[in-house]
């Protein structure tokens, strides 16, 4: 079953168009990656995917349903969520009232939903009374994630997770983001320029080039830097 279908999609910025027809789909539990160089689309394609910028042409459907007039806030209901780059967590919030945020818009048992989020973020339990801004930069990137998850979306975008974080917190990305594909069936579009970190989760990667799918590589590809380089000009890290 497909979870994203996104035909000739169209987008920018005022006079200035970014997308050039994007077309590609995405089946369930499937998670896609996309890789190219800075200014090529990336962000703004996870951007229109979420309804924040308004497509200029093309459609996007998610499950079936077309999505491509819908506001951001009906997305979400739909069943997409977006954790963007920089995290955009609130600095000044609780790590718990984050994670409230993110269910503002369901009616459920917040204390239960926590509970929940606690048991796949597990890191995030000690630091529930501490602001998201006092938290590291791999502490956000998790908080981000789970206030994701929160809303309870079947499709999440995630863009440059990996920017500015230690090692160690990136491995623990992997093994919560592998988890919840099997908990929740969870599918990813995922935008990324760290080749390890796509080549253990991507299923496939799209390469994008001046707003278009040029290419598609085999996470087992990223490995080959002479290949890499030839779409997309930098190697592994």
């Amino acid at each position: 079953m497909s979870m994203l279908s996104v035909k000739d999609l169209t987008a920018g910025y005022g006079q200035v168009r970014v997308l050039n027809g994007i077309s590609f789909e995405v089946a369930q539990n499937e998670f896609v990656g996309i890789l190219g160089h800075n200014g090529m689309g990336k962000t703004t394609l996870l951007r229109t995917l979420m309804g924040y910028i308004r497509a200029t042409g093309g459609t996007v459907e998610l499950e079936g349903q077309a999505i491509t007039r819908l506001s951001t806030h009906a997305r979400s209901r739909a069943g997409m969520g977006i954790v963007p780059q920089g995290r955009e967590i609130f600095p000044g919030l609780s790590v718990r009232d984050n994670l409230r945020m993110g269910m503002a818009a369901r009616k459920v048992d917040e204390a239960a939903e926590i509970a929940q989020i606690l048991q796949e973020f597990p890191r995030l339990e000690r630091l529930l009374d501490r602001t998201g801004g006092a938290l590291s930069g791999g502490e956000q990137q998790l908080l981000a994630l789970a206030r994701c998850l929160c809303a309870a979306p079947r499709l999440v975008l995630l863009d440059e997770p990996t920017e500015g974080i230690q090692p160690s917190i990136i491995e623990e990305i992997v093994e919560t983001l592998h988890a919840l594909r099997k908990k929740r069936d969870l599918t990813v579009v995922l935008v990324e320029q760290n080749l390890d970190f796509i080549a253990e989760l991507a299923d496939r990667v799209l390469i994008i080039q001046k707003g278009e799918f040029t290419n598609t590589l085999a996470p087992s590809q990223l490995a080959d830097v002479e290949m890499v380089g030839e779409f997309v000009g930098f190697g592994a890290g």
